[in-house]
């Protein structure tokens, strides 16, 4: 990924989103040729000189000090995710950290995947970066069947949003879930943007997805921390599931997480969690492969 261009591409969008209203200053007179602050707007909400942003802006910066991108990110108003994104660009731009690499993939210690068998309740999977799920027991699998039956998608949540036309049943409110996708393979490119495998994927459904391409134009990142996660599951029908996810270590840099979706005792969706684990019984088995 050429990094200028992602830098340059990143701060521009944000730069979009927000009105001099928004940031206190005034609108002026005239017609603006640009959606969203100017730059100039920007450099003087950061306390630098228009020359310095528009030169970080175009892809300078590697020799930034983070007292100075803290004022950048303030200026833009960026929220967590963007303000770790925009770390994160600043770090893959120095140079020792631009030689692309093929990660291995991270070997499970077989604890986890007893950890993730012993959530009866539970459905549990571990994912990557990138989205692939290395492990995963009944109930996680049961839901995510439509990502483990078919071997093209080769067990990619996000192959499966965009390029398997039962993702669009499969998913209530399939532009979210999408917006999403994209949002999570975008932060983890800015965290790990020299990982081939992951430059491969993009490439791939950018090429497959004009929906994909288009979203990850935009440019949007976002933590996934806990939240509600709503399916339309062929067997047992709706699930609203709440999930919490957590990071697990790593015996390499790849970036592990462990979900979990959970339901609250008699609830209608603890009764469709519980027919799940049922169909699960006899369709799903524990693992990956």
């Amino acid at each position: 990924m050429d990094q200028r261009a992602e830098i340059r591409d990143f701060l521009a969008t944000r730069r979009a989103h927000l009105t001099p209203e928004q940031v206190g200053l005034p609108r002026g007179g005239g017609t603006r040729r640009v959606p969203g602050l100017r730059r100039e707007e920007v450099a003087v909400l950061a306390g630098v000189s228009t020359d310095w942003y528009i030169r970080l802006e175009r892809g300078h910066i590697a020799d930034v000090s983070d007292d100075v991108l803290d004022a950048v990110a303030r200026a833009l108003q960026l929220d967590e995710a963007e303000h770790t994104h925009l770390f994160n660009l600043a770090r893959a731009a120095k140079p020792a950290a631009r030689k692309p690499r093929r990660r291995s993939t991270s070997q499970l210690r077989p604890s986890v995947q007893r950890i993730l068998d012993s959530m009866t309740t539970t459905a549990a999977f571990v994912r990557n970066g990138r989205l692939d799920i290395l492990a995963a027991n009944p109930l996680g699998r049961a839901i995510y069947s439509g990502v483990f039956d078919e071997p093209a998608h080769r067990n990619n949540i996000a192959r499966f949003n965009f390029l398997d036309p039962r993702a669009e049943t499969f998913h209530p409110d399939w532009d979210a879930a999408r917006d999403t996708t994209v949002a999570l393979l975008r932060t983890e490119a800015g965290r790990d943007p020299h990982n081939r495998e992951l430059t491969d994927l993009v490439g791939e459904l950018a090429t497959r997805s004009d929906a994909f391409r288009t979203r990850w134009g935009a440019h949007n990142v976002r933590l996934h921390r806990a939240g509600l996660k709503s399916f339309r599951h062929p067997a047992v029908g709706r699930l609203d599931l709440d999930f919490d996810a957590m990071d697990l270590p790593s015996d390499n840099a790849e970036k592990l997480t462990l979900t979990a979706y959970t339901a609250e005792p008699g609830t209608p969706a603890a009764d469709a969690l519980s027919l799940l684990a049922s169909w699960a019984a006899t369709h799903i088995t524990s693992g990956t492969k």
